[in-house]
C-alpha cells in the first residue's frame, strides 16, 4: 500500500512538473529577424495582428535604409523606394497586407507611401508642400496618418483616405505631426507645438503634460479612448504616459527616463523603452497589475548573455506580440511572442478537461509566484498564484473527469 501511494505521488509530481513546464513556457519565443544582405542593422516598428508580419527598416549593402516587410517564413523583403535612395516602414495593417512609411523619390524628396501587393504608392503632400511621411495606418489599411509640409513650409499632421490628404490643423502654433490612428481611422493622435493631442471629428484636443513643458502622443487604443506617449514631469524628466478620460497617468520608470511607443487594442498593455538604474536603455511592458516590467528580466530565459531588448516599438492588438530592436551581434529587429494572454478558467491548469490531482499540485508548486506570464496556474489571472487560485481548483475538483 505504501509503495502504491509513493508511486502515485511520483506520477502526480511528474505530471505536475510537465504541467508547470507547459504553462510557464506559454509558447513564448524570441525571434531575431536578421538583416538585409550587406549590413548588420535592422529595426522593427510595426506588427500584424497575428504576429506573422513585421515591418521596419534595415540597411542594404550600400548602407542605405530600406523599408522591409518580414514574414513568418523568415524572409525579409526590401520594399524598395519611390525612385530615390532610401525608405523606412513604420506601420502595418492588421492582416499584414498594407505597409506605410516614407521613401525618397527621384528628386531626393521624402514622400509618405502606402505599399500593397508589391506596389509602393506615393501619397503626395498637402497642397503646395514638398515632403511628407506616414507613421500609422488603420486596421484595414484604408486610413493613413503622418505629416506633410504645406504651402507655407510648415509641418502639418495629415489624415489620408481615398486619395485625399486632410490637414488636421494645430493646437494654435505653426506645426503638428500625427503619429497614431485608431483601428477604424476615426481618432488620430500626435503632437502639436510640443503638446500631445487627440483629434476626432475635426477637433484637436490638448492632452496636457505631467507637470512639465511638453508631451507627445504616439499610440492609441482600437476605440481611440486610451492614448500613450511621453511627457515631461515637473522635475524636467520625460516619462511614459497613459491618458484616458482626461487623466494623464505616469507609467513609472526602470530607474530613469521612459517613453511609451504603443498600446494594445483594449488599452491595457503599453510598451516602450526606459533607462534603468545603470543608465542602459531597456524595452518595457506596462500593465495595470504588474506596472512597468523590463522585458529583459521577464523573458531572460529567451536571451543569450550577449543580447538585450533595447526598445519596444509596437504591440499587436491582442497584446501578445511585441516588436522592436535590440542588440545581438549588432542592432537587430526582434519579434517577441509572449504567449496567449491569461484567461480566467475553472481550475483546469493543464487544460485537459479534467480537474484533478495534477491541477492541484501544479497550483501548489507555483504558489506564491507573481508575474504576467505565469500560465494557467494563475487561475483567476491576477498575476499571483495564491489562495484564490487554489480554492478555485478545490471547488471544481473532479469536474470533467
Amino acid at each position: 500500500m505504501k509503495r502504491t501511494t509513493q508511486n502515485r505521488f511520483k506520477a502526480l509530481t511528474s505530471a505536475c512538473v510537465m504541467v508547470m513546464m507547459a504553462t510557464v513556457a506559454w509558447s513564448q519565443t524570441l525571434t531575431w529577424l536578421g538583416t538585409l544582405p550587406g549590413y548588420d542593422r535592422s529595426e522593427a516598428y510595426g506588427v500584424s495582428a497575428d504576429g506573422s508580419v513585421v515591418v521596419g527598416r534595415a540597411y542594404n549593402d550600400a548602407w542605405y535604409a530600406r523599408a522591409f516587410r518580414w514574414t513568418a517564413s523568415g524572409r525579409m523583403q526590401d520594399l524598395g523606394t519611390l525612385g530615390g535612395c532610401c525608405s523606412e516602414a513604420y506601420s502595418v495593417s492588421a492582416d499584414g497586407s498594407v505597409v506605410v512609411g516614407y521613401a525618397y523619390n527621384a528628386y531626393g524628396q521624402r514622400r509618405a507611401f502606402r505599399w500593397e501587393n508589391g506596389v509602393m504608392q506615393d501619397l503626395g503632400t498637402l497642397p503646395g508642400g514638398y515632403e511628407s511621411e506616414a507613421y500609422s495606418v488603420s486596421a484595414d489599411g484604408s486610413v493613413v496618418v503622418g505629416y506633410s509640409y504645406d504651402a507655407a513650409g510648415q509641418i502639418r499632421a495629415f489624415r489620408w483616405e481615398n486619395g485625399v490628404m486632410q490637414d488636421l490643423g494645430t493646437l494654435g502654433g505653426c506645426c503638428s505631426v500625427a503619429a497614431g490612428v485608431s483601428a477604424d481611422g476615426r481618432v488620430v493622435v500626435g503632437a502639436s507645438g510640443g503638446r500631445a493631442f487627440r483629434w476626432e471629428n475635426g477637433v484637436m484636443q490638448d492632452l496636457g503634460t505631467l507637470g512639465g513643458c511638453c508631451s507627445a502622443a504616439v499610440g492609441v487604443s482600437a476605440d481611440g479612448r486610451v492614448v500613450v506617449g511621453r511627457a515631461y514631469n515637473a522635475a524636467g524628466q520625460y516619462r511614459a504616459f497613459r491618458w484616458e478620460n482626461g487623466v494623464m497617468q505616469d507609467l513609472g520608470t526602470l530607474g530613469g527616463a521612459s517613453a511609451a511607443s504603443d498600446v494594445s487594442a483594449d488599452g491595457s498593455v503599453a510598451v516602450g523603452y526606459a533607462y534603468n538604474a545603470a543608465g542602459r536603455i531597456r524595452a518595457f511592458r506596462w500593465t495595470p497589475l504588474a506596472g512597468m516590467e523590463d522585458l529583459n528580466i521577464t523573458y531572460a530565459r529567451l536571451l543569450t548573455p550577449d543580447s538585450a531588448l533595447v526598445v519596444a516599438t509596437a504591440i499587436s492588438p491582442n497584446g501578445r506580440y511585441i516588436v522592436g530592436y535590440g542588440y545581438r551581434a549588432d542592432t537587430e529587429a526582434f519579434l517577441l511572442d509572449t504567449g496567449p494572454r491569461c484567461t480566467p478558467h475553472n481550475g483546469d491548469a493543464d487544460n485537459n478537461g479534467c480537474i484533478d490531482d495534477a491541477d492541484l499540485l501544479a497550483v501548489l508548486f507555483a504558489f506564491g509566484n507573481t508575474g504576467s506570464d505565469l500560465g494557467r496556474v494563475d487561475v483567476n489571472c491576477d498575476q499571483t498564484v495564491d489562495d484564490a487560485d487554489l480554492l478555485q481548483v478545490l471547488f471544481s475538483f473532479g469536474s470533467g473527469c
